[in-house]
C-alpha cells in the first residue's frame, strides 16, 4: 500500500498481477501509514489532521485528532513499538497549501520519527523547515531524554525513516543529483551507502515475507529494490 496523497487515495499494487487498484479515495489525503501488531491499517492523515485505523472489516476508526486540546497540524508518519503503542509525528504538510490538503497556520514542528531495533533510542528528523537535522534520543520510562545529534542532511534533506535489524537508518533522501534517493546510516551517525534514485525519495519501507525488499516511494514512482538488510517488525 501507498498514498497519492494530491490525489487524496490510498493505493494497493499487487505483486503477483503487477497491477495498482484505489484502496480507498477521499481518504483525507493520507502520508505516512504502518500495521500494527494486529495487522491493522494505521494512516496519517494530512487533510483531516487526524490518525486512523483501518479495522479488518474495512471500517476506519479515528484515533487522535488533537494534542492537550490543540488540533493536529497534519501527522506525517506513524510507528507502533512492540508493545502496542503508536508513534507519530505532526507534519503540518497539509496545512502549508492547498496541493496536499486545505491551507491553515502551523501550530506544532514538523518531526519524523523511527526507533532503534531495541527501541532503547528515538531517531526525530526535523524535515523540511529549519535545521537539516536528525537526532537521537534515549529511551527511558516511556520518554525521549538526551536528545543529540545523530546527522546533518544539508544541503538536501531526510525524510521518512526506518531501521533495520543490525541498528542502520535509512532514509528518504533529497537534494538533487548525488543526493535523491536514499541515504544509509550507521548506527553511530556515519553515511555508509546511498541508493541513487532520479526523483527524490520521501518515504520508505521493507516488505516481503522476510522484510528484505525496500520500497521507496518518490515524486512521481515507486520504486523496488531487494537489499542484504532486514527491517525491524512495526517500523
Amino acid at each position: 500500500l501507498f498514498s497519492d496523497i494530491p490525489n487524496d487515495t490510498l493505493v494497493r499494487w499487487d505483486e503477483l498481477t503487477g497491477t495498482a487498484s484505489i484502496l480507498r479515495h477521499n481518504a483525507g489525503h493520507p502520508d505516512g501509514s504502518t500495521r500494527d501488531r494486529q495487522g491493522r491499517l494505521i494512516t496519517c492523515e494530512l487533510g483531516s489532521r487526524t490518525l486512523t485505523r483501518t479495522e479488518h472489516d474495512g471500517t476506519v476508526t479515528v484515533l487522535a485528532d488533537t494534542f492537550e486540546g490543540t488540533r493536529l497540524t497534519g501527522p506525517n508518519d506513524v510507528i507502533v513499538k512492540s508493545d502496542g503503542t503508536i508513534w507519530f509525528s505532526d507534519n503540518g504538510a497539509g496545512i502549508r497549501g492547498n496541493y496536499m490538503g486545505d491551507k491553515a497556520p502551523k501550530e506544532m514542528p514538523y518531526r519524523v520519527y523511527t526507533f532503534s531495533p531495541d527501541e532503547s533510542k528515538l531517531y526525530v528528523v526535523d524535515t523540511p523547515d529549519g535545521p537539516r537535522t536528525t537526532h537521537v534520543y534515549d529511551m527511558e520510562g516511556g520518554k525521549a531524554v538526551n536528545g543529540r545529534l545523530f546527522f546533518d542532511a544539508t544541503p538536501g534533506f531526510a525524510d521518512g525513516i526506518r531501521v533495520d535489524t543490525e541498528g542502520n537508518v535509512w532514509a528518504g533522501f533529497s537534494g538533487g543529483d548525488g543526493h535523491d534517493g536514499v541515504a544509509v546510516f550507521a548506527p553511530d551517525g556515519t553515511l555508509i551507502g546511498r541508493i541513487l534514485l532520479p526523483e527524490r525519495c520521501a518515504n520508505l519501507c521493507f516488505g516481503g515475507p522476510k522484510r528484505n525488499r525496500l520500497f521507496m516511494t518518490a515524486s512521481q514512482s515507486v520504486y523496488a529494490l531487494y537489499v542484504e538488510a532486514q527491517g525491524v517488525a512495526g517500523g
